[in-house]
């Protein structure tokens, strides 16, 4: 591709490290000038996927893709050069399964640069769990929004897997009630997963009723309410929720999930909603996609959330912030017990 410097690339604003072009609202943004601030971290694991993965190489080939987008987002009309970002590389995981795997990633993660949001580039979903608990870790205060064609519910026969995380959170001691779950397919999971899943208190929101609310309002809506009951949100954005036509290279797919604007949009509510502080992308294997689409989509999501992180700070998304707090804190206020 041709250079033109009237065209920065994605992929400079993430080497360098953002913030020294117009901002979200005309002015400078960044590190330099107090912006928002944003942590993204290669998590290649592969080793505890269910079936066969080489989701280990989609970190690498997430950010060469980055070569092909811009830094303009023209739907909030926002610049990511109004966020300071820091790409701290991969945790040395890929070669890992099972329980050593996730203890790697707790560790690999502490003594994170300070951050507003945190993206975690999968690699499969078991980054989740150990993501969350260590980014994370007071649980009873935290809420998980998951955009999943899955519960990630299974058993641990045979160890910690990616089909696990959502189980493994809650006996960690994350509250079910405290657990949403956007877009799970119709045909993608058993009765006894939805059982557990209703006994725990988790609030599930199939693909159907998302799409027709609208995916991202759901997701919106859903942040509000986790807003009135938590201190913080991790939303999980596992590409496998998306129709099988769009995304090759999602083992996990299956025909009529989400749109792949869905859940794009999706992801910039996750980077706009003030409560969510890390976000992760998952379930992409790299090797298994020879169009490049599905990483292509992974980028995408990356570039969403911080978008919708540039725009927290626009006057407009200010007033929007102003009254989820203010929410928020009648909400708790109006909970407390009474003497």
């Amino acid at each position: 591709m041709s250079e033109d410097p009237r065209w920065p690339r994605a992929s400079d604003w993430l080497a360098r490290g953002g913030g020294s072009a117009a901002g979200a609202s005309g002015g400078s943004g960044g590190r330099e000038h107090g912006g928002p601030r944003l942590v993204v971290v290669g998590v290649p694991l592969s080793r505890t996927s269910i079936s066969p993965s080489g989701a280990h190489e989609t970190p690498g080939a997430v950010r060469r893709a980055l070569r092909r987008f811009a830094t303009f987002h023209a739907g909030l009309d926002v610049d990511l050069e109004a966020v300071a970002v820091h790409d701290v590389g991969d945790l040395p995981v890929a070669a890992l399964a099972g329980d050593e795997a996730l203890t790697a990633v707790d560790d690999g993660l502490r003594g994170l640069p300070v951050h507003d949001v945190a993206v975690l580039l999968g690699g499969d979903n078991a980054v989740t769990r150990p993501a969350l608990r260590t980014l994370l870790p007071d649980l009873a205060r935290v809420g998980l929004l998951t955009l999943d064609a899955h519960h990630d519910v299974r058993g641990f026969h045979v160890g910690p897997t990616n089909g696990t995380p959502v189980r493994g959170l809650v006996e960690d001691g994350l509250p079910g009630e405290h657990v949403v779950q956007v877009g799970i397919g119709d045909l993608t999971n058993s009765r006894a997963y939805r059982s557990w899943c209703e006994e725990h208190g988790v609030r599930v929101v199939g693909v159907g009723e998302a799409r027709a609310a609208g995916v991202g309002a759901v997701v919106r809506r859903e942040l509000d309410r986790l807003a009135e009951t938590c201190d913080a949100v991790y939303v999980d954005l596992d590409v496998d929720v998306v129709d099988r036509t769009f995304v090759p290279g999602c083992a996990g797919a299956r025909p009529g999930g989400v749109l792949p604007g869905e859940l794009l949009d999706a992801a910039v509510e996750a980077g706009r909603h003030p409560w969510v502080r890390a976000v992760d992308v998952v379930e992409v294997d790299a090797t298994a996609d020879p169009t490049g689409v599905t990483v292509d989509l992974a980028a995408m999501c990356l570039l969403s959330v911080a978008a919708g992180l540039a725009a927290r700070r626009r006057p407009e998304d200010q007033a929007t912030v102003t009254s989820i707090v203010t929410d928020a804190s009648a909400a708790r206020r109006d909970a407390r017990p009474r003497d």
